[in-house]
């Protein structure tokens, strides 16, 4: 019975945060897709103001439950940001919940409704939310896939890869691929201020014998299965970033060379006491309740609201359904005129 009552308590550690995210998405879907409406003839401005607010305010219920919820601890090592930058941000890639560490840098700046992100196409697919975050960019895992030590020819490929192209091997991280990096820098150069290379470590993520584990999915993540994340911060000025592609994959290599080796001093140092820590000290960065908390209120107070009356109910599920398929028609039809165009990137298994 007790056993019983603990597997059922430990589930819904992840039930609710996953039920109230998913259940509040039609009200932030029919939010932004009125002042969609509403905005078309004013200046693109005006559009663009409200809707990072929109977006500032979900991601804010987002870091709610990654944050307070959960009662992680974030140590922050290297050039922490003050202010807030025109940036791309360059990751190491290990967990589904990479991109919400970015949020978290993010809210610490007050630039959380700035955040974009470079994504795998098939999450165009998600239901409400896919042809709004396939427009996202800046945020960059320049390796292309999850580093899971449990895939090892996933890692031989990377490896080999390096090596075929007398390039060091790394241990803890992919061989990066330059194209995504090149071509959001190119474009962006003349705006951008610098660029965040971070390190992410997850603690926790050790076995008995010392090895590396695969880091926590958002499940184990908001079951309070990782008690520490550890990030490491280089701010590099743009001005010190190679432009052209050649330069830029000998750069981006480098950078990658320099995470492998913060990686190697957290999980495999001879001594303890330098494992489980990136070197320098440390900031321990506790957000406060009232950067998230007034955001999940305001979401899950209007969708409570409108599940009260019939005509919401009605138009909550009308939104779920069509929006979806709204969502899937706008997939098809991006897909297809890229696919003519031969603008479409798709992601191999092959590094270049």
């Amino acid at each position: 019975m007790l056993l019983s009552l603990v597997l059922h308590m430990y589930s819904m550690c992840c039930v609710l945060p996953a039920a109230v995210l998913l259940g509040t998405a039609p009200t932030y879907v029919l939010a932004w897709g009125a002042w969609r409406l509403l905005s078309a003839f004013l200046p693109s401005r005006f559009y663009q103001a409200v809707d990072d607010r929109l977006y500032c305010i979900y991601q804010s219920m987002v870091l709610f439950f990654f944050e307070n919820y959960t009662g992680v601890q974030i140590l922050l090592y290297g050039d922490l940001p003050k202010n807030k930058e025109n940036i791309i941000y360059l990751a190491n890639h290990q967990s589904t919940v990479d991109w919400i560490v970015a949020d978290i840098l993010a809210i610490r700046q007050n630039a959380l409704g700035h955040v974009r992100y470079v994504l795998k196409d098939g999450l165009k697919w998600l239901p409400l939310y896919g042809c709004y975050f396939s427009q996202m960019y800046l945020v960059i895992f320049p390796e292309g896939t999850r580093y899971n030590p449990e895939l090892t020819k996933v890692i031989s490929a990377s490896q080999t890869f390096a090596a075929q192209e007398g390039l060091p091997v790394l241990k803890h991280v992919l061989t990066p691929r330059i194209k995504a990096t090149h071509v959001a820098f190119d474009s962006m150069k003349n705006y951008l201020d610098a660029i965040y290379d971070v390190t992410v470590a997850f603690e926790g993520t050790v076995d008995d014998k010392g090895q590396r584990k695969e880091a926590p999915s958002m499940a184990e993540f908001l079951c309070k299965e990782c008690p520490k994340i550890h990030i490491h911060i280089d701010r590099i000025d743009k001005k010190d970033v190679p432009e052209e592609q050649v330069y830029m994959k000998r750069w981006l290599h480098e950078r990658f060379e320099i995470k492998d080796k913060l990686l190697i001093e957290f999980y495999d140092s001879l001594d303890p006491e330098r494992r489980n820590k990136f070197p320098g000290e440390s900031v321990n960065s506790k957000l406060s309740l009232k950067k998230t908390l007034p955001s999940f209120l305001i979401l899950s107070g209007l969708t409570a609201g409108m599940l009260m009356t019939e005509a919401g109910r009605k138009l909550y599920v009308k939104t779920w359904i069509y929006g979806t398929l709204i969502g899937c028609l706008w997939g098809c039809c991006s897909g297809l005129t890229q696919g003519l165009t031969g603008k479409r990137c798709v992601a191999s298994q092959r590094w270049s």
